[in-house]
């Protein structure tokens, strides 16, 4: 089997990201899961998947869980933007 050329490599990219919409770095995208999970994509190098309820519980807690964010920062590793 011979190795794509680089004008072939160029070309399946461009299938590829044409595919999935060409998504910007750091957007974030929702799916639905085969197990009826919702798994967001785009916050790290992993989807973070978690089902119906638990995200309601989650977003019901963003209040505290921003209030508890700040008063740890100082102790919080932070990413600097790229």
């Amino acid at each position: 089997m011979t190795e794509p050329t680089k004008e072939e490599l160029l070309a399946r990219i461009a299938e590829l990201e044409k595919q999935t919409g060409g998504r910007q770095r750091g957007s974030l995208e929702f799916r639905v899961g085969e197990k009826g999970g919702v798994s967001v994509y785009g916050l790290g190098r992993f989807p973070v998947t978690l089902y119906y309820e638990q995200w309601i519980r989650l977003l019901d807690a963003a209040d505290s869980l921003r209030k508890f964010l700040e008063e740890n920062k100082s102790r919080l590793k932070l990413k600097t933007p790229a």
